[in-house]
C-alpha cells in the first residue's frame, strides 16, 4: 500500500474515532441534561412500588403514573449511575416537575409517604383499638383491646403495608419507653409505688381536664389525697365502672352514685383496679413530678376549668358556687 494510501486510511480512522468520542460526549452530556430535567408531572403523583420490583417495572410503573416522560430513559439513567440495586421498594409522593434525578434520590433514600393515625388522650383501649381497625392504609386483621392503660396516645407515623398488629404493639411499646426515662427522677414519697400505679393515677388525672394547665394540679390534689389516707372521689372513675369508659349520655344519678360499683373512688379506698382510660405524657409525668402544695379539693367552676381548694369549708364554698351556676344554666 502506498504511503498516500495509508495516511488517507489513518486520516479516516482518525477522523471516526474523534466522531465516536465526540457522539459520545454528546450522547453523554444529552443524557444528563435529560436525567436532571423537570419531569412532566403537574401535580405531586403517588407511586408504589412492591417489594422485588424489577427496574424496568419500576421505570415502567413511574411512566404509567406520570412521573417521568420514558421508561427507557429512566432505567438507561439509573443504569449509568449504577444505582439498579439501590431504589427501595414502598409508596412515594413524587412531588410536581421532579427530575428522574429527583426521583433517584427520593427512591434510592426510601423516603416513603408517612401516614399518620392519633390516638387522643384519655381514649380507653376498646377506643383506641376501634381507631386501629377502621384506619384505611394499615393492613391485616383487626385487632383486640390491650389491658386498659396499655398504649400511650399520640399521633404515630407509618408506611403503608404496616399491620393493625404492628402499629398496636408500637403503641404498647411507647409507654414502656416514657416509663423508662420518667419512672427514675420521679418525685420522692409518692403514695404510690409501681409504673402500672403510676398509670393508674394518670388516668383519672387524664379524665378529670382537658385544661394542659390543670393536670399538675389535679395530679398534686390527687397524690395530697392519697398521701392522707383520704379517697379520691373522682367522678369518671364511677362512669368507668358503669360503661366500661363509654359516654355515659347524661349527668351522674344518685341511684348511679349509689349503686355498687368496683371503680367508684367515692366508695374505694387508693386507687381503681385498673386505669380507666389511656393516659398522655402530660398526665404521667404530672403524677410523677407533681407541684408541692396543700390542695385536696377541686370542683368545676363555669369556665371549663376548676376551682382549687386547701380545706373542706373553702372546698364548700366552691360547690356552692358551681351549684348556683349550674342552676343558672339550667334555667336559661
Amino acid at each position: 500500500m502506498k504511503a498516500a494510501h495509508i495516511r488517507v486510511l489513518v486520516f479516516s480512522i482518525a477522523a471516526l474515532v474523534v466522531l465516536g468520542a465526540s457522539a459520545a460526549t454528546f450522547a453523554s452530556w444529552w443524557e444528563t441534561r435529560n436525567f436532571v430535567a423537570p419531569g412532566p408531572s403537574v401535580s405531586e403523583t403517588i407511586v408504589f412500588i412492591e417489594p422485588g420490583t424489577s427496574l424496568t417495572g419500576i421505570a415502567n410503573e413511574l411512566e404509567t403514573a406520570g412521573a417521568v416522560d420514558d421508561a427507557f430513559l429512566f432505567r438507561l439513567g439509573i443504569a449509568r449511575r449504577d444505582g439498579a440495586t439501590s431504589l427501595r421498594a414502598g409508596e412515594y409522593a413524587v412531588p410536581p416537575r421532579a427530575s428522574m434525578a429527583g426521583i433517584f434520590a427520593i427512591l434510592r433514600e426510601g423516603r416513603v409517604v408517612q401516614h399518620p393515625i392519633t390516638i387522643a388522650e384519655g381514649l380507653t383501649s376498646a377506643q383506641a383499638v376501634r381507631v386501629i381497625n377502621a384506619n384505611p392504609v394499615l393492613t391485616g386483621d383487626a385487632v383486640e383491646a390491650p389491658a386498659e392503660g396499655a398504649l400511650l396516645p399520640e399521633t404515630y407515623l407509618f408506611e403503608r403495608g404496616t399491620t393493625r398488629a404492628q402499629m398496636l404493639a408500637r403503641m404498647m411499646d411507647a409507654p414502656r419507653q416514657l416509663l423508662g426515662m420518667l419512672w427514675d427522677n420521679r418525685a420522692p414519697n409518692l403514695p404510690f409505688d409501681t409504673p402500672e400505679e403510676a398509670i393508674n393515677l394518670a388516668s383519672i388525672v387524664e379524665k378529670e381536664t382537658s385544661i394542659p394547665a390543670e393536670r399538675s394540679r389535679i395530679a398534686a390534689v390527687f397524690v395530697n389525697r392519697l398521701r392522707a389516707g383520704m379517697r379520691l372521689e373522682s367522678d369518671p372513675t364511677i362512669i368507668y365502672g358503669l360503661t366500661g369508659g363509654e359516654p355515659l349520655g347524661h349527668g351522674l344519678r344518685v341511684s348511679e352514685l349509689e349503686r355498687p360499683n368496683p371503680y367508684s373512688t367515692y366508695q374505694i379506698d387508693g386507687l381503681p383496679p385498673t386505669p380507666i382510660c389511656n393516659p398522655g405524657r402530660a398526665a404521667i409525668a404530672a403524677v410523677l413530678n407533681p407541684p408541692e402544695t396543700n390542695e385536696r379539693f377541686f370542683v368545676a367552676d363555669g369556665t371549663g376549668g376548676h376551682a382549687f381548694a386547701e380545706t373542706a369549708a373553702q372546698h364548700a364554698r366552691n360547690v356552692a358556687q358551681w351549684r348556683v351556676i349550674e342552676r343558672q344554666s339550667g334555667a336559661e
